[in-house]
């Protein structure tokens, strides 16, 4: 099983990606024959997430979605860096109990 922090950092590294996919949606919507990009994430056995890139099929813009996931990642990032966060102060107050 992967550690807690190791855990958190796919997850953050997940969030990084989709914030970087919608951006560039958004950013290329007006842009003739663009295809969008899509991020997909997939549990892994022993914690944590893998994450994969795509293009969508055909053209098209879905301005509503990507703000959407944006949103998503934002939320996620937090979610992960508070985890990792917590971790450390708990960590910090066992090391501070021992000495």
């Amino acid at each position: 099983m992967n550690s807690l922090t190791s855990i958190s950092q796919s997850g953050l590294a997940a969030a990084v990606m989709r914030l970087d996919a919608a951006g560039n949606n958004i950013a290329n919507a007006q842009t003739p024959g663009y295809r969008r990009q899509f991020v997909l994430q997939e549990e892994q056995a022993g914690g944590g997430v893998a994450v994969s890139a795509g293009r969508a099929d055909a053209a098209g813009e879905n301005l509503a979605e990507d703000l959407v996931q944006q949103m998503v990642a934002s939320y996620s990032f937090k979610a992960n860096l508070g985890v990792i966060r917590t971790h450390e102060a708990m960590l910090g107050t066992l090391l501070d109990a021992t000495a």
